[in-house]
């Protein structure tokens, strides 16, 4: 069946506008605040073209995984993939949606964006608490070039639970036993040290506020607030700067269909170009629609994003997906998705 769909939408769009916008329907998605800058500029866009707003309230992946299961919004947005199990036993299908990077920023006299270097190891240790200066030698010796303080580091970590927490711990526990032992991973872990701020919004006010602090935000927070984000050592050994192309090549090899729900994980992919902290961000809708006009508008956003948002994706250092995951989307939304058990789209 969903060979036959994948043959059937070969030409591009799933649907036509005039077919799923011919009276506005407006809907209201919730979750990840990783995607939240592209959300919001794709559902601008969106709206211009179809008359259908998007209303996207960027509350963190774990309150986007509430808001669905109890059905208060019409899609979910998380970036802490459901498991197979979890999907079956609420009635969801997941896709990815956009993919991008997570990125240390740093608030430290002099630095300026992308000189100072970190290693993974290096990062466990500062959201330990291990490393307490920013001139202690596991960091001065990474950058014998940069003028480090003898000041204490202040670590900045989410409060809300977080799919950029669950990529961002998912990373450290990879590249630190410390880490993997004491805290492990997840979308809200027990920090060992720091302060919280909500939302990747409020990590990266807090790191603009305060000197001498480090924490982690999607890509685009850093570049909109004008934080100074680090190079990080990837799985070759090769340090890296967070930008598309790192992205891209960390993503390049991903195995969609070897997990339930394309629900991979992209952090510590090979590949010298590869950025260590990459992930993508998964959209869920139930199988069965108690409002088919409402699921309708849900995929025809998605969609039209697909097809025609992918540019604006790649201007805010998103990478879009590529053309083939974008086609197994689409036909699986032609086989699992229905309303009173007839298909959703016709």
């Amino acid at each position: 069946m969903i060979k036959r769909a994948l043959i059937q939408l070969s030409s591009g769009v799933l649907l036509g506008m005039a077919a799923l916008t011919a009276q506005a329907t407006d809907i209201t998605g919730a979750g990840a605040t990783f995607p939240f800058p592209v959300y919001a500029k794709w559902a601008a866009d969106y709206k211009a073209a179809s008359g259908n707003a998007v209303n996207y309230q960027s509350i963190g992946s774990g309150g986007g995984v509430q808001q669905i299961t109890a059905k208060t919004v019409d899609f979910g947005a998380t970036d802490d993939p459901m498991s197979g199990e979890q999907l079956d036993k609420l009635g969801l299908m997941q896709f990815p949606a956009v993919i991008g990077g997570t990125v240390p920023v740093v608030n430290v006299e002099g630095v300026k964006p992308g000189v100072l270097k970190l290693t993974g190891p290096v990062l466990a240790d500062i959201f330990l608490g291990k490393i307490k200066k920013w001139n202690e030698a596991p960091i001065q010796s990474l950058n014998p070039d940069v003028k480090l303080p003898a000041a204490d580091i202040i670590v900045v970590h989410r409060s809300d639970g977080s799919g950029t927490t669950f990529g961002w711990t998912n990373y450290l526990a990879k590249v630190s036993p410390d880490w993997k032992d004491k805290v492990g991973e997840g979308k809200a872990v027990k920090w060992p040290v720091g302060q919280g701020g909500k939302g990747n919004e409020g990590v990266a006010a807090y790191v603009k506020q305060l000197k001498n602090s480090i924490g982690y935000v999607e890509y685009a927070y850093a570049k909109q607030n004008a934080l100074a984000w680090t190079q990080v050592r990837n799985m070759a050994g090769k340090f890296v700067q967070p930008e598309e192309e790192a992205f891209a090549a960390a993503a390049a090899n991903a195995k969609w269909d070897s997990v339930p729900g394309m629900g991979v994980v992209l952090t510590e992919q090979p590949g010298a170009a590869s950025w260590p902290v990459t992930s993508a961000t998964f959209i869920l809708l139930y199988k069965d629609q108690a409002k088919p006009e409402n699921g309708r508008t849900a995929v025809s956003f998605f969609d039209w994003a697909f097809e025609k948002g992918a540019k604006t994706a790649s201007d805010m250092d998103y990478v879009p997906l590529p053309k083939d995951v974008t086609d197994k989307i689409r036909a699986a939304w032609h086989a699992d998705l229905k309303a009173d058990g007839k298909p959703l789209l016709k």
